[in-house]
């Protein structure tokens, strides 16, 4: 496995403000890896000091084998970023835009192919103030990628987006990493990070407090899962003998079996295998906002 990103004990502080205090997180090649957190846990700073843009006051830090903070304008040479409050002028042409952003980070593709590549040739003469919120970040992420970079910053980039416009972005991070681009993505959205993300750092309070793919996360963090279904049967012991069941509750008819693991398949094997298959079999799984909630006890500010 090959390393893109290695930070480790990362800190910045800003006179007595301690902007991130303890951050450590490597990335593998070819992952799309998420930064979840609250507002002001420290995330941006955090992407920022890993690009060189800050420099941070503790800690070792390596990207793409080098060092942020005295190789900043060789690393950004082969970076691709798109930072939280990216915008253009208003009256710059789409295709003006691409040009220059090509012209300023040789070493990708002429940029006529970059305009045809994100579908952007229709707008090529478009102002960027004309484009809508959608279009804006399509030609963020043709601007990010320009240079044909190994790794990509993202930070939050479909924050005031509608659903619409945040889906087809995602389409483009996905689009990203089909390229072979690893990509970094700073995010607060839980159903953002779940859906793209192959393994996840949370911070907290300046300090990164879970690491883990979706599910080791949810496994480890956001409590049973929970079955419900309706049956006649009137001994349930076999269901409490699954190594899955953590409980099991019956009102009436009605059953709550909650758990860990394969917990909706294993129960309703055992219930086949005694000839009940209910109709009205549902499960309600923890979510990536569970464990948010969970680790960050509900800090959404």
């Amino acid at each position: 496995m090959t390393l893109v990103v290695e930070a480790q004990h990362l800190q910045k502080r800003y006179g007595d403000f301690v902007a991130v205090e303890d951050v450590s997180f490597s990335v593998a090649e070819g992952e799309i890896f998420g930064i979840l957190g609250p507002n002001g846990a420290g995330k941006t700073t955090t992407v920022e000091c890993l690009q060189g843009l800050r420099k941070s006051d503790g800690g070792e830090l390596a990207v793409l084998g080098l060092d942020p903070r005295s190789e900043s304008e060789e690393l950004r040479r082969q970076i691709g970023s798109q930072l939280q409050e990216s915008a253009l002028p208003d009256r710059l042409k789409v295709w003006e835009a691409i040009k220059l952003f090509s012209s300023r980070n040789p070493g990708g593709p002429p940029w006529e192919h970059v305009l045809e590549q994100w579908n952007l040739a229709e707008k090529r003469d478009a102002s960027f103030g004309s484009l809508s919120g959608g279009q804006q970040q399509r030609l963020f992420v043709a601007l990010a990628v320009a240079n044909a970079p190994k790794l990509v910053f993202l930070d939050e980039m479909t924050t005031g987006l509608d659903p619409m416009s945040r889906r087809v972005t995602w389409d483009l991070i996905r689009q990203i990493r089909e390229m072979g681009t690893t990509v970094v993505l700073v995010t607060h959205f839980m159903d953002e990070a779940e859906n793209l993300c192959d393994r996840i750092a949370v911070i907290d309070h300046k300090r990164v407090v879970a690491i883990d793919t979706v599910d080791g996360l949810i496994e480890a963090h956001a409590g049973d899962a929970r079955v419900t279904f309706s049956t006649d049967l009137p001994d349930l012991s076999f269901l409490e003998a699954l190594e899955e069941v953590a409980g099991l509750d019956r009102n009436g008819r009605r059953v709550t079996v909650t758990g860990h693991g394969a917990l909706l398949a294993r129960v309703a094997v055992a219930l086949d295998s005694h000839g009940e298959t209910p109709v009205d079999m549902d499960v309600k799984r923890a979510s990536l906002e569970d464990v948010f909630l969970n680790i960050t006890g509900g800090n959404v500010t």
